[in-house]
C-alpha cells in the first residue's frame, strides 16, 4: 500500500518531487482548477537577469511564494507572471566590460544599433540560473510566458501610459540641478539616489575668503566638497544668526559667534554683528572663473544656513546644488559650470582634465599653499552614489524631462495611506517620509538601451507631441511594415509639424524604474489587449521585495498607479529585511562572505532553506543566513516531521491500515486522541488566520510548535498502541488519528515546505485514494472541525505537559535514570486528576498524589550582607544561624510581603524580602521542580521491587537496541536468550512476560553467551535469534 519510507535525504526528495510537479503538470493544474474563483492578484517583481542570483533573491522568491499558494489551497484564481526587467545601466555597462569600451563617446564610435543588439542578449546572461534557482526553491511562475520590459508590447503600454500623463501637463523640460553620474553620463531620479548612499570619510575645507569689509577681514567657510570651491560666486549667511570678528594667528576673522570655540582655541573677540549686516559685503574670490557683468562674489543671506556644523557661512555654487541653485536665482547670482559631462574640469587651467572627486586633494594643496585653508579635518559622511556603478555622484546643472509628482503629492500621500504595510512603520515611516518630500521625478536618460521617451520636439516651433503607440508612430511617420520601439530604429522617425517643422524625436530613453513600475499594465499589453485580465488583477491584493525597493519598485508603482488610475496599486505590502552573514555584517564580495544559494540548497534542500526563512525572524528583520543555522532548522522541524511521517508508514504498512475504510464519527478515539485533534484543529484556524492577515513567520511557528508535541508527546505517548497484534479498535483510532494530523500538516505546511508536504501526500493519502486530488497544491486548505476542538481539553493537557516537564526535571536533578520506576509523584497546583494514569506513565511512577506546596518545598535563608551588614554589623554571623535555623518561617512571612522579626543578644531585628537570599529545597525524600503555580516533587526513595523493574526497563531497551543492529524488522518475533546473576534472575522471574512482550520474545531461555550488557551494575549476557 506505502512506499518504503528510507531515512530523510531532503535533497533526493525534492528532486523526486520537482519531476512528479513537471510530469504532472501541477503549477497549471493549481491555476486551470481555480479558474471562475474570485481573483488573489500576485505582482512579481522583475530581477535583472544579467547579474546571478544570491541567497537575497532565494529570500524573496520563497517569501513571494508561500501567499500565493496559501491563496489558490483556499479556492482563490491567482495568476503568477513572471518577469524580468531587461533595461537600464547595468545592461549597458555589462556590455561595456564585454566590449573593452568605456563611456557613451566609445559606444557612439562602437555604433548605437549593434551596441542595442549585444544589450538585447546580454539580460539572458544568467536566465538559466535564476530558472534554475527558482525551480530549485519551489518558486512557481509562469516563465514560459513572462513579462519582458524591452518587448514592444510592453514598451508600447509604457508609451501610452506616458503619452496620457503628458497630455495632461505633467511632463515638462527643466534646467534643473540634477543628481548626476559622469561615468553613465546620465542623471538620476531621486529614488534611484535614495538606494546608492554610503557613508564616506573625506577631507573638507575649512576656507578664508579675503575682503574689504571692516578695513580687512576673511569670512571663513566650510564644505564637504572642495572641488566646487572652483565654482564659488557667493557666500551666504543666515541674517538672524550673530557672527563675530575675531582676531587669532595674526589675522581678522568672521564667523557664527556659536562656532568660534569649533575652530579656534585661542582668539580675540573684536565685534558681533547679525547676519544681515554682513550681506552685499564683496571678497575676492579663490579662482576668478567668472568674468561676466552679474553681481557676484558678494555675501547674501538664506534661512537654510544652519549652526549644526561649519562655520555659519556657506559658500555658494549654483551649478552644483539644489540650494545653491535656489540661492542663486534669487539673487540673479551667475552660473558657473567648470565640470564637463565625465565629471572632469575644464577650468581653473590648475585642474583641467582631472576628475572633481580626485581634484579635492590638489585643491586642498593649492589653497594652502596660499595660505587661505584654515584646516582640513576628515569628515564621515553620506554622499550619494551611482547605484548602478558606484562612481560618486556629483549634483549637476542640466536640462531633463521631468514628471510632475509634486502636483499629485496629496494623492500619493492619500493612496500609500490606503496599502496594508507589513510592517506598517515602513508606510507611516520610511514611504511616508519619503512622499513628504516627494520632488519631480528626473525621467529622461542620456543613454541607448532603455525605453525610448516618446516626445516628438518640432525643429521650428518648439512644439511637442507625445506618441502612444506602435501604430500611432507608423501613421505619422509613414511607416510601412513593422518597426522595433528602440534606438536606433525610432530615431529616424519624422513627420510634419503644423508649423512646416520637422517633428524628431528626443533622444533620450527613460529611467528603466519607470518600465518596471508600469507592470500592472504593461506585463498585460494593456489597453491594446487583456483589459479583462488587468481589470481583475489591478490593484493586487500581494506584492512583497526587500526594504531597498520602498524608494524603488513600490515607490514608481504608487506614482505612475496615481497618475494613471488614482489609485494605490496594490493592497498589502510585506517588506523584507536584508539577508546577511553569520555575523549580521551585509553579504559583499568585498568581504567574501557572499553565500551561493546552491551551495545550501544541494546540501539541506529547498525546504530547509525556506523554513529557515520563515522561523528565523518576522520577514521584516534582517535574517542571519548561514548554513549550520538553516540545518539546525531543518533538524527541529522537517526532521522531526519527516521522522513522524516515517513512523506512521512503517506501521500502517505492517496493518494494512487503509484510512478511507475508517468512520471517524464511530473511531474510540482516547483522552489523548482528543486532545490531538483539538489542537490541530486550533491550529488550522490559527494558521488560516495568521495567512490570511500576512503573519507568515507566528504561523510557522505554531506550526512547529505542534509538530513537536505530535512527536514528542503524542506519538510518544501512543507508541505501545501501534505495536499490539490485530487492528483492535483502540489501535484504529490510533491510526486515524495520526493519519489525520499528518494529512492536515501536510496542507498546513504545503505553502512553507511545499516538497515534504507533497512527500508525505502522495504516500500517505493519494496511495490509498486514488480520486484525492492528483497533488497536495491542488487540494483545499483545511477547514476547522469545530466539533473537535475543546479548549478546557487542550488547557488541561497543557497543565499535564508542564507537570511532565518539571517531573522530568527532578529526575535529571536526582540523578535517577528515566528508566527507573518510582513509587509516586507529587503534584502541587492545580492538575486535572482524570490524567493521572498519562502523568505516571510519563514519569515512570506507580501513582499520582495530588498534595500542597508547603509539604514539598522548603527553603533555605540566608542574609542579603549588602543591606544586613550596615543595619546590624557584628550581629551578621548569629543571624545567619538564626535564618538556618528557621529559614521556612522567615521565608514564608518574606515572600507573603511581610517582615520578619526577631531578637539576637537582646537585639530587635527586622527583615524583609530584600534583606534575605531565599533558595528553595524539596523535602526530604523528594526531588522537587517548582515553576510558577506548580511544584512537582518525585519521590526518590527505592524499594526492591522498584529497583527490578527499573532493570527490567533497561533489559527492554537493551534488547531493542540488539534486535534494530542485528537488522530485524520491527515486525520479526524472536527468541531471548540470557544469562545473568540472581538479581538478574529475580528480575526475569518477576516482568519476564512483560519484557517478552514488548520486545516479542516468542521463548525466554537461559543461557550463557551472547552480549554482555551493563544493566545497572550487573552484567548480563543477552542473545536474540530470528524465529
Amino acid at each position: 500500500m506505502y512506499k518504503k519510507v528510507s531515512a530523510y535525504n531532503a535533497v533526493e526528495l525534492e528532486k523526486g518531487v520537482a519531476e512528479f510537479w513537471k510530469e504532472n503538470d501541477v503549477f497549471n493544474k493549481s491555476i486551470k482548477n481555480r479558474e471562475g474563483a474570485s481573483e488573489f492578484s500576485f505582482y512579481d517583481g522583475p530581477p535583472t537577469a544579467n547579474g546571478k542570483p544570491h541567497v537575497g533573491h532565494v529570500l524573496t522568491r520563497t517569501m513571494k511564494d508561500i501567499i500565493p499558494r496559501y491563496h489558490t489551497m483556499k479556492g482563490k484564481h491567482v495568476l503568477r507572471k513572471a518577469g524580468w526587467d531587461t533595461h537600464g545601466l547595468p545592461v549597458e555597462l555589462e556590455v561595456e566590460k564585454s566590449l573593452g569600451i568605456d563611456g557613451k563617446q566609445d559606444i557612439e564610435k562602437y555604433g548605437v544599433e549593434p551596441f542595442i543588439e549585444k544589450c538585447k542578449h546580454s539580460v539572458w546572461k544568467y536566465k538559466s540560473e535564476w530558472e534554475k534557482m527558482s525551480d530549485r526553491v519551489g518558486y512557481w511562475a509562469d516563465m514560459d510566458d513572462p513579462y519582458v520590459t524591452y518587448d514592444d508590447k510592453y514598451i508600447e503600454s509604457v508609451w501610452w501610459s506616458l503619452k496620457s500623463i503628458f497630455d495632461r501637463g505633467l511632463i515638462y523640460k527643466g534646467h534643473k540641478i540634477v543628481p548626476y553620474c559622469p561615468r553613465c553620463g546620465t542623471a538620476l531620479s531621486s529614488h534611484e539616489v535614495a538606494q546608492g548612499y554610503k557613508d564616506v570619510t573625506e577631507r573638507t575645507a575649512v576656507v578664508g575668503f579675503d575682503s574689504d569689509f571692516e578695513g580687512g577681514c576673511r569670512f571663513l567657510a566650510w564644505t564637504t566638497t572642495p572641488w566646487t570651491l572652483p565654482s564659488n560666486v557667493a557666500l551666504c549667511v543666515n541674517d538672524k544668526f550673530e557672527y563675530a570678528m575675531i582676531a587669532a594667528n595674526g589675522k581678522k576673522y568672521i564667523l557664527a559667534k556659536e562656532l568660534v570655540g569649533k575652530h579656534f582655541d585661542e582668539y580675540e573677540l573684536l565685534k558681533t554683528y547679525k547676519g544681515k549686516e554682513l550681506v552685499g559685503a564683496h571678497y575676492t574670490p579663490l579662482y576668478r572663473t567668472y568674468s561676466g557683468n552679474l553681481d557676484c562674489y558678494k555675501v547674501v543671506s538664506d534661512g537654510y544656513v544652519t549652526l549644526t556644523d561649519g562655520t555659519g557661512i556657506v559658500h555658494i555654487a549654483p551649478a552644483f546644488g539644489d540650494d545653491d541653485s535656489r540661492v542663486g536665482k534669487a539673487n540673479e547670482l551667475p552660473l558657473v559650470q567648470t565640470i564637463d559631462e565625465r565629471g572632469k574640469f575644464t577650468e581653473p587651467a590648475a585642474f583641467v582634465g582631472k576628475f572633481c572627486k580626485d581634484a579635492d586633494k590638489d585643491i586642498l594643496a593649492d589653497l594652502k599653499a596660499r595660505g587661505l585653508l584654515l584646516s582640513a579635518p576628515m569628515c564621515t559622511h553620506s554622499y550619494p552614489h551611482c547605484w548602478r556603478c558606484n562612481t560618486p555622484l556629483i549634483y549637476y546643472a542640466r536640462s531633463s524631462w521631468f514628471v510632475k509628482t509634486t502636483a499629485v503629492k496629496d494623492k500619493l500621500i492619500a493612496n500609500n495611506a490606503s496599502v496594508k504595510w507589513y510592517p506598517p512603520s515602513i508606510g507611516s515611516g520610511r514611504m511616508g517620509n519619503f512622499l513628504e518630500n516627494v520632488i519631480d521625478w528626473g525621467l529622461s536618460r542620456d543613454r541607448y538601451w532603455g525605453t525610448p521617451l516618446p516626445l516628438w520636439v518640432c525643429d521650428k516651433c518648439g512644439k511637442v507631441e507625445a506618441i502612444g503607440s506602435k501604430a500611432e508612430l507608423k501613421e505619422k511617420c509613414g511607416i510601412k511594415g513593422d518597426i522595433e520601439l528602440h534606438k536606433p530604429y525610432v530615431d529616424g522617425c519624422e513627420y510634419k509639424c503644423s508649423c512646416g517643422g520637422v517633428m524628431r524625436r528626443t533622444p533620450e530613453v527613460i529611467d528603466c524604474w519607470y518600465d518596471s513600475g508600469s507592470m500592472p499594465f504593461a506585463q498585460y499589453h494593456y489597453p491594446f489587449e487583456n483589459k479583462d485580465v488587468f481589470e481583475k488583477t489591478f490593484p493586487a491584493d500581494f506584492i512583497s521585495e526587500a526594504v531597498d525597493q520602498t524608494r524603488g519598485w513600490f515607490y514608481t508603482l504608487l506614482v505612475i498607479s496615481t497618475l494613471m488610475f488614482d489609485k494605490a496599486p496594490f493592497r498589502n505590502c510585506v517588506v523584507l529585511g536584508h539577508v546577511t552573514d553569520e555575523q549580521g555584517r551585509k553579504q559583499s564580495k568585498h568581504l567574501g562572505n557572499v553565500v551561493d544559494p546552491f551551495s545550501v540548497l544541494d546540501v539541506t534542500g529547498a525546504d530547509a532553506v525556506r523554513w529557515y526563512y520563515y522561523t528565523n525572524s518576522a520577514p521584516y528583520l534582517p535574517s542571519r543566513f548561514y548554513r549550520k543555522a538553516v540545518s539546525e532548522s531543518q533538524n527541529k522541524y522537517l526532521g522531526t516531521l519527516y521522522n513522524t511521517y516515517a513512523f506512521y508508514v512503517m506501521y500502517a504498512e505492517i496493518d494494512k491500515f487503509d484510512p478511507t475504510k475508517v468512520d471517524p464519527k464511530k473511531a474510540a478515539y482516547t483522552l489523548t486522541d482528543k486532545w490531538l485533534l483539538s489542537e490541530l484543529n486550533a491550529l488550522v484556524k490559527k494558521v488560516d488566520d495568521g495567512l490570511a492577515d500576512y503573519k507568515i513567520y507566528e504561523s510557522a511557528k505554531l506550526i512547529g510548535e505542534f509538530t513537536d508535541k505530535l512527536s514528542n508527546w503524542y506519538v510518544r505517548r501512543s507508541r505501545e498502541r501501534f505495536w499490539g497484534n490485530g487492528m483492535t479498535a483502540d489501535k484504529t483510532a490510533a491510526f486515524y488519528t495520526l493519519f489525520t494530523a499528518l494529512d492536515t500538516l501536510a496542507k498546513l505546511t504545503a505553502s512553507f515546505t511545499p516538497f515534504i508536504a507533497e512527500e508525505i501526500y502522495q504516500n500517505i493519502v493519494r496511495s490509498v485514494d486514488k480520486t484525492a486530488p492528483v497533488s497536495v497544491h491542488i487540494s483545499d486548505f483545511p477547514k476547522v472541525n469545530k466539533k473537535f476542538v475543546d479548549a478546557k481539553l487542550s488547557s488541561d493537557m497543557e497543565r499535564v505537559i508542564k507537570a511532565a516537564e518539571l517531573g522530568r526535571a527532578a529526575r535529571n536533578k536526582s540523578g535517577l535514570k528515566n528508566r527507573q520506576t518510582l513509587s509516586r509523584v507529587v503534584v502541587a497546583g492545580e492538575f486535572p486528576e482524570a490524567y493521572s494514569d498519562i502523568l505516571a506513565d510519563e514519569l515512570n511512577v506507580k501513582e499520582v498524589i495530588k498534595g500542597g506546596s508547603d509539604e514539598l518545598t522548603g527553603y533555605e535563608v540566608k542574609p542579603q550582607l549588602k543591606t544586613v551588614g550596615p543595619k546590624y554589623g557584628k550581629l551578621v554571623g548569629a543571624i545567619r544561624a538564626h535564618l538556618a535555623e528557621n529559614g521556612d518561617e522567615a521565608a514564608k512571612i518574606a515572600l507573603g510581603g511581610g517582615v520578619y522579626k526577631f531578637d539576637v543578644d537582646g537585639v530587635a531585628v527586622e527583615l524583609a524580602k530584600d534583606d534575605m537570599l531565599i533558595a528553595t529545597k524539596g523535602a526530604e525524600g523528594y526531588s522537587v521542580e517548582t515553576d510558577g503555580d506548580m511544584t512537582v516533587a518525585l519521590d526518590t526513595a527505592l524499594t526492591d521491587e522498584l529497583v527490578q523493574e527499573g532493570c527490567a526497563r533497561e533489559l527492554i531497551s537493551k534488547i531493542q537496541t540488539i534486535r534494530k543492529s542485528s537488522g530485524f524488522d520491527v515486525t520479526d518475533r524472536i527468541k531471548l536468550y540470557y544469562n545473568g546473576d540472581k538479581f538478574t534472575d529475580g528480575v526475569f522471574d518477576k516482568f519476564g512476560a512483560r519484557i517478552a512482550k514488548v520486545t516479542l520474545a516468542l521463548e525466554v531461555v537461559k543461557r550463557a553467551g551472547g552480549e554482555v550488557c551493563d544493566i545497572n551494575g550487573h552484567d548480563v549476557e543477552l542473545c536474540v535469534e530470528k524465529c
